[in-house]
């Protein structure tokens, strides 16, 4: 009876001992994790709870050091930029609100404010469906088309807007195909 009692105990021990290891683990790896996505290159300083909080999210793929282009100099003229890879950073004003598989981009988040809708390439990632408000860096290409009836109604249907609606109920949209998107709030 004494050596059933003593196991029993030294089981429930074990597995507490195992538990508060595992969740020691845990808080190691998620604060691992926030010092590397949150840290000035070469610093030491852990972040702090703000600093961690505006650090950027990746969608797809990795941003490329590039320079960025203008977004109000690619919207004023978008032929000269039709594809080629390009990097523009711009106001979250929407996004798709069933899934995240569009955003629109503008150059501010006044809805007077010119923008394009961002789409990801080959339907390959998703923002968050609350990602209106963050700032936007985005890298890929350049599109102009024309978008149907069909897919206008359905755009507009997961909040989307179009100013240059055709009489026909199609639209005339430059659009940006992103490889990947960094978002932030701040």
């Amino acid at each position: 009876m004494i050596e059933k009692s003593l196991s029993r105990s030294s089981a429930i021990l074990l597995a507490s001992l195992l538990t508060l290891s595992a969740c020691q683990n845990r808080r190691v790896e998620e604060s691992a994790e926030v010092s590397s996505t949150a840290k000035e290159p070469g610093s030491t300083k852990a972040p702090s709870a703000r600093e961690a909080s505006v650090a950027p999210k990746l969608f797809g793929a990795a941003i490329e050091g590039r320079e960025s282009s203008s977004l109000a100099e690619v919207l004023r003229a978008p032929e000269p930029f039709v594809g080629k890879k390009l990097l523009v950073e711009g106001e979250v004003r929407r996004a798709c609100s069933r899934k995240g598989c569009w955003m629109e981009l503008a150059t501010a988040v006044d809805p007077a404010a010119p923008g394009l809708r961002v789409t990801f390439l080959d339907y390959g990632f998703f923002v968050p469906t609350n990602s209106a408000g963050s700032h936007a860096r985005v890298e890929g290409q350049i599109e102009v088309k024309e978008v149907s009836k069909a897919h206008v109604d359905h755009l507009e249907s997961e909040g989307a807007t179009f100013s240059n609606k055709l009489p026909s109920g199609a639209a005339k949209e430059i659009r940006f195909i992103a490889m990947g998107v960094e978002l932030s709030r701040g």
